[in-house]
């Protein structure tokens, strides 16, 4: 049966409405959510606020963040001030600020080596600290827009994740020099080190895909289509279950990607525009940073993947960090009162 003109219109003119209407519920829902109290939005994810530290630097964009547990140490990426922020996990201070880094994005502590490595998105390379004495001991050139950063530390080789550039560069940790530059056919999302199957593992987020990399032979060697999963960028790698927790920024979706069957396994939504996970090992808790300032609280056990609850947290909340001694999870937020803060919270149950 064919549809007249008039009743095609008519037929679009209610779609539309339904969007708009949909949308609109939307927005006054943030609002609403935005409006809460800050300890009973905390609540609906389980944390309690332990304090909030005022930062250096200006009310500017943070990014990643690496902890080292030997050292005790957290580093965290103040990408629009161009610095390193240092901070004593034990005595909770800030003790050194690198400056002089353009754009700082990844971030990774390797206390194995005594390294700490930067990506300086801005500068097109990677810095190279000492992580006892925070002074620069090398820096690489790299390709457009670094950003993820992986450590194989059986081949002693850094991988790291450019963007723009569509590759991932390889880096020998013990030289601090360039070894190769892998195409990977797409714009590159971030890069982890998998244990189990001893492979490096990134997401090619214009492909929706994940793929995996042979360390030694520096070759891709298998790619795997995301099905349900637009524009694939965060991902984390569970030892323990062997799963790949992976967000889509394109849809505000995640995939369970099961590392061993090659299959996802489960599927949902999460806050708007995806960016950093952070997992409590010891909890099962996994936790999923948003730019929206939506953060999303998953129970991740083998064959068991739960969204505990979801929430608006702050603005720009889309960087988070767990100190898997303490249990305590860390944002830095960019501006709250026009000054950036390092908010400290701590498990409610």
């Amino acid at each position: 049966m064919f549809l007249t003109e008039k009743n095609k219109m008519k037929k679009l003119i209610k779609v539309l409405t339904l969007l708009i209407v949909s949308a609109i519920f939307v927005l006054l829902s943030s609002a609403l959510k935005q409006n809460e109290p800050f300890e009973k939005r905390a609540s609906k994810i389980k944390l309690q606020l332990v304090k909030d530290i005022p930062l250096p630097g200006g009310a500017v964009r943070f990014d990643y963040q690496t902890i080292d547990q030997m050292q005790r140490r957290l580093y965290i990426s103040h990408m629009g001030a161009n610095t390193v922020t240092v901070f004593d996990l034990d005595s909770q201070k800030v003790i050194a600020n690198i400056s002089n880094i353009s754009g700082p994005t990844g971030i990774l502590a390797v206390p194995q080596i005594q390294r700490v490595y930067v990506s300086a998105s801005a500068g097109n390379k990677v810095y190279i600290f000492n992580s006892v004495t925070l002074k620069k001991i090398g820096e690489v050139a790299t390709l457009r827009f670094p950003d993820g950063i992986a450590f194989d530390p059986v081949n002693k080789r850094i991988f790291v994740s450019n963007e723009f550039g569509k590759a991932i560069t390889v880096i020998d940790a013990v030289k601090n020099t360039f070894i190769k530059n892998i195409n990977m056919g797409g714009e590159v999302g971030n890069t982890h080190y998998d244990p189990a199957a001893k492979l490096i593992y990134s997401t090619v987020q214009t492909n929706d895909e994940i793929a995996a990399i042979n360390p030694v032979s520096l070759n891709i060697i298998s790619k795997y289509k995301l099905q349900n999963c637009q524009g694939p960028h965060g991902f984390y790698i569970d030892d323990q279950t062997h799963y790949a927790f992976i967000t889509g920024e394109d849809d505000a979706s995640y995939v369970v990607f099961d590392l061993t069957s090659h299959r996802e396994i489960a599927k949902g939504k999460v806050g708007a525009d995806p960016d950093v996970i952070a997992f409590d090992t010891l909890l099962h808790r996994l936790y999923v940073a948003s730019e929206s300032g939506v953060v999303s609280v998953f129970s991740l056990g083998q064959n068991k993947i739960d969204k505990i609850a979801e929430t608006y947290f702050a603005p720009h909340a889309h960087t988070i960090s767990v100190d898997e001694k303490t249990h305590l999870v860390y944002f830095p937020l960019q501006n709250i009162n026009a000054k950036p803060i390092l908010r400290i919270m701590k498990p409610a149950n």
